[in-house]
């Protein structure tokens, strides 16, 4: 499964008043791995950025005279982005943006070209009602180093909303059972009755306990509390 963690940095709030993109990052993320092939640009926005917005991103307006404008790039990120899943932090701002952008160009929509587009800020809101779900406040809850954030940047927020959404749903996939393979193997090899032999019970090593105390610790980040392996111990 290929996904894209995507993100942008803009001129101010309004795609419709104006507004424009000034740099796109992506980090692809190939069966929930990081696979370095990642898509960053700056970007000449044809107009200057409110005072707001250069307080939140930093990047001048100087910087970004000689940079490609949108139309000059738009067929390489497309053509990157085609297909794969989308991981946004508050997608309909961003998508919001990228569909301005298109539409100057009288291009087809955002989702029409990618595969689905998946809203991390909407996940968090579901899994942590009534808490803080900024990115930065999701990096902390979820132990994800963001020391590197002084200022907003697309490409430092892409890798570390990657970090943050392989934590939101840690574990989702790891126990998903082939059971077509399952039974296929069942009517196919032959049973061995074990009763006559004698099975050894082998504790697990001070190392294998401590790795798996590592584990319990991060599912416990990751759901915001005890994870059912925890609860489920402390009942046995």
């Amino acid at each position: 499964m290929r996904q894209i963690v995507l993100d942008t940095e803009t001129t101010g709030l309004s795609a419709a008043g104006g507004d424009r993109i000034i740099e796109v990052g992506c980090v692809e993320l190939l069966n929930r791995k990081l696979t370095g092939n990642n898509k960053h640009f700056y970007l000449n926005p044809e107009r200057d950025s409110h005072e707001d917005a250069l307080k939140v991103h930093g990047i001048s307006n100087e910087f970004l005279k000689d940079k490609p404008k949108f139309a000059a790039v738009a067929d390489e990120l497309m053509d990157y982005l085609c297909g794969a899943e989308i991981i946004i932090h508050n997608a309909a701002f961003d998508v919001g943006f990228l569909n301005k952008e298109l539409e100057l160009l009288g291009r087809p929509d955002f989702r029409s070209v990618v595969g689905s587009v998946t809203d991390t800020l909407a996940m968090a809101k579901e899994m942590y009602p009534g808490k803080r779900n900024s990115l930065d406040a999701l990096c902390d809850r979820l132990g994800v180093d963001n020391s590197g954030r002084t200022l907003h940047g697309a490409l430092l927020d892409a890798e570390l909303l990657a970090d943050v959404y392989i934590n939101l749903t840690r574990g989702q996939d790891a126990l998903l059972i082939d059971v077509a393979t399952q039974d296929s193997a069942t009517h196919t090899q032959a049973r061995v009755d074990l009763s006559s032999f004698d099975l050894p019970v082998i504790g697990a090593s001070e190392q294998e306990l401590a790795a798996h105390e590592e584990v319990l610790k991060q599912l416990d980040k990751a759901c915001g509390g005890s994870s059912v392996w925890r609860m489920a111990s402390s009942m046995a």
